[in-house]
Parts: C-alpha cells; sequence; structure tokens
C-alpha cells in the first residue's frame, strides 16, 4: 500500500507540558483519514509538521513521495490547506482574494472555484472581513479546491457551522475526491460527521497515536460484551480487552469492552469456561471514548 503522508518516530516538543511522542503516522493514498483526538491532543501540532509550517526535534515525514521539511515547497504545491484559523486579508473583496491566490499555483482551476462559488452562494463583491462564519469556512474551502490538490489538509473545516453549511462544505469535499482521487487527511471533534465521510481513521491522545486503521474496522471491531462466570485470570484472549468491569457480584456478570472483535471469537468464551451473553455495537463516538479511556487509564490519567 502505497502512503500519501507517513511519518516515523516523529517528535516535536512544545513548552514544558506538551510532546508530540514517537509519532507513526501513515495515510494510505487515495484515502479519506479523519484524525480525531480531544482539545489539545495533537492534532494542529501533527498537520503543521506534516506540511513543515513547524520543524521535527526528531523523526521523518515523507508527504507525496517527498521528504519534509526538505521538499516543502514541492509538496505545499501540491497541497490544498485549510487552517483552524483562517488567514485571510479583510479588505478584499472574495473576487479579488480568488485573482491573488491564483497567482500562486500554476493548475489553479477558475472554473471550479466560480461553481463553488455558486454552489454555495457568495456573493463576489463582498468583502471578506464582512462574511460570516459559514461564509468564511465555504470561501477557505473553495480556495482549498482550486488549487487542483493531490492531497487536501482540512484542519477542523466545519467547525462551529450550521448543518446546512456543513452538508455543502463535506458535499463539495466528496465530489472533487470523486472526481480527483485526492487524499483527505480531515480532523474534527463531530466523531458522527467523520464517521459519514472518512474510510480511515487514526485517533490521537496527549501526542500519542492511539490506534490506526480502516474505519470499517474500527466500527465494526470495537464491541461492548456481556460475559458470566468468567476467571478473574483469562489468559491470552484473541481480541484486546480495552476495559473489564463487573456489573453484579453475585452472578459473576461482566461488562467487557473489545478491540479487534470478530464473530467466530465467541467461541473462546466456552474454552474459558464463560459464557457470551450479548455482543453489543458501539458508534464511533462510543469507540474513541473506549479508546482514550484505555489509553489514559494506562497512563493514571481519567477520560473526562
Amino acid at each position: 500500500m502505497s502512503h500519501a503522508i507517513e511519518t516515523r518516530g516523529l517528535g516535536y516538543r512544545a513548552g514544558k507540558r506538551f510532546e508530540i511522542r514517537d509519532l507513526e503516522l501513515r495515510i494510505p493514498q487515495g484515502s479519506i483519514y479523519g484524525f480525531l483526538g480531544a482539545n489539545g491532543s495533537g492534532k494542529t501540532t501533527t498537520m503543521h509538521l506534516v506540511l513543515g509550517l513547524l520543524r521535527a526535534d526528531r523523526g521523518t515525514i515523507e508527504v507525496l513521495g517527498h521528504e519534509i521539511p526538505e521538499d516543502v515547497v514541492r509538496v505545499n504545491a501540491r497541497t490544498g490547506f485549510v487552517p483552524e484559523r483562517p488567514h485571510l486579508y479583510r479588505s478584499l473583496t472574495i473576487d479579488e482574494t480568488l485573482g491573488y491566490e491564483s497567482a500562486f499555483y500554476s493548475h489553479w482551476d477558475a472554473g471550479r472555484a466560480s461553481q463553488l462559488i455558486d454552489a454555495f452562494g457568495l456573493d463576489r463583491d463582498r468583502r471578506v472581513g464582512r462574511l460570516s462564519k459559514g461564509e468564511t469556512g465555504q470561501l477557505m474551502v473553495l480556495l482549498a479546491l482550486a488549487r487542483s490538490p493531490e492531497l487536501l489538509v482540512l484542519d477542523e473545516p466545519t467547525d462551529g457551522l450550521d448543518p446546512v453549511v456543513r452538508r455543502d462544505i463535506l458535499a463539495a469535499l466528496l465530489d472533487y475526491v470523486s472526481q480527483r482521487e485526492a487524499t483527505v487527511f480531515i480532523s474534527s471533534h463531530l466523531v458522527h460527521e467523520l464517521e459519514r465521510v472518512c474510510d480511515w481513521v487514526g485517533v490521537i491522545d496527549d501526542g500519542r497515536m492511539v490506534a490506526e486503521m480502516p474505519m470499517q474496522v474500527f466500527k465494526e471491531g470495537i464491541k461492548r460484551l456481556r460475559v458470566t462466570d468468567a476467571p478473574e485470570v483469562i489468559g491470552d484472549p484473541p481480541f484486546e480487552i480495552l476495559g473489564r468491569e463487573r456489573t453484579d457480584g453475585l452472578s459473576g456478570a461482566e461488562v467487557w469492552v473489545v478491540r479487534g472483535w470478530e464473530a467466530p471469537m465467541k467461541g473462546y468464551f466456552g474454552d474459558i469456561g464463560a459464557n457470551l451473553r450479548e455482543t453489543i455495537d458501539l458508534d464511533l463516538e462510543e469507540g474513541f471514548v473506549e479508546l482514550l479511556r484505555t489509553a489514559r487509564a494506562s497512563r493514571g490519567e481519567e477520560v473526562s
């Protein structure tokens, strides 16, 4: 499998309290990769390292077959970026902003820009400083797509936007990806939003990669199990136990949260003299919380 973005042993320290710690990130070419993490977990910092906006203390970064920061100019010429905080000239109109941005990109797609202006209902003569938050978000995505990028890096692109604007922005992104087979690296705290559009997911917490897998594996492989008569020591199960909690001391009933579950594993419980009473699917948000809970428990912390 070829990767649009790959990091190895990536490390970066910001001040005394926060650090990216040996981050291994692999984003398959042509995928829509959702980057999940709580506020302050390292999502934006990782994106800035990948784009060469920050310089790593250690490790390697490869983007579109080029090393970062050595080939950052070549990479950024093929990349569309929507930052968490927009950087636009407020005194320019939308039309003037398009003219300014287009001067920097040899593959600028004026036709797509015009199409998106119409689709979003934007006024070309309106000054950027007078745009609403939703209109600003639409303009940022428009500018990124008009660059004709092979890679889109989107840092919370729909944060704080109303559902209609979020839908329009995501529709424009999916339409572009289907036409150009571009790779998308998107972070969001709107977990259910990523569930609808992404085919890969990565979870980061406190600068550490907690999990990285295809979205379908994430959705199908994390389960809540209701178990009875399980022995205290269970040896080496065929799945990873994220959590194990006794619910009734008299009956021996327990709830397990497991990762890497597959239906044939049901036979394991008979082998250890236990009974699997129920298998419960978790949605993406529940699975995300359970992964964080396990990661933090291993560090002696709690999920708030």
